[in-house]
């Protein structure tokens, strides 16, 4: 019976030892000294890196009744305008505002005069996207958009879209808390 010889161990860190054959003894100390020289000795502390801060592209801005609102507006853009629709196909001006807040859990009553008594009042230079503004005399109602943009079911013949918007246009502005 031929004489066993001792195998070889080699220590791969964070895997643990390892026996080797004899005739891998030679390299597998050569792959240890170069593992063992990618990390740092027992007891000493890895080499530091630089700090970088980085903003985190996926997180998202806190999410508002307004901001789910006005998403789910966003998703109807095109829709038809229908007096007295209140969606999900069709819209008229305050349907649509009711329907993109009960999106957000919101329930808004269904006209836009109602809907100018609801929430807390915000002047045309304070409006944040999401807050509804009335327009028309009180007679039509929209969510702001940001950047003077007015998101809205405006008339017959006119899908949902954008609308300019101005200080001179505005009755009320409200904003769902």
């Amino acid at each position: 019976m031929p004489a066993l010889s001792q195998a070889a161990t080699i220590n791969i860190p964070g895997l643990g030892n390892f026996d080797l054959p004899p005739e891998l003894e030679q390299p597998a100390q050569e792959v240890e000294r170069q593992l063992q020289s990618m990390v740092a000795p027992q007891g000493q502390a890895a080499p530091q890196l630089p700090s970088v801060q980085l903003d985190n592209p996926f997180t998202q801005q806190q999410q508002t009744a307004g901001n789910i609102a006005l998403d789910a507006a966003r998703g109807k853009l095109g829709a038809q305008y229908n007096w007295g629709a209140a969606g999900p196909q069709s819209f008229d001006c305050s349907g649509l505002v009711q329907w993109a807040y009960r999106q957000a859990g919101v329930e808004l009553p269904r006209t836009s005069f109602e809907q100018s008594h609801v929430g807390a009042p915000v002047s045309f230079d304070n409006l944040q996207a999401g807050d509804i503004v009335i327009t028309n005399g009180g007679g039509h109602v929209g969510i702001y958009a940001g950047d003077g943009q007015l998101l809205n079911a405006v008339q017959s013949g006119t899908p949902v879209s954008y609308t300019q918007l101005s200080a001179d246009d505005v009755v009320t502005a409200r904003r769902i808390v």
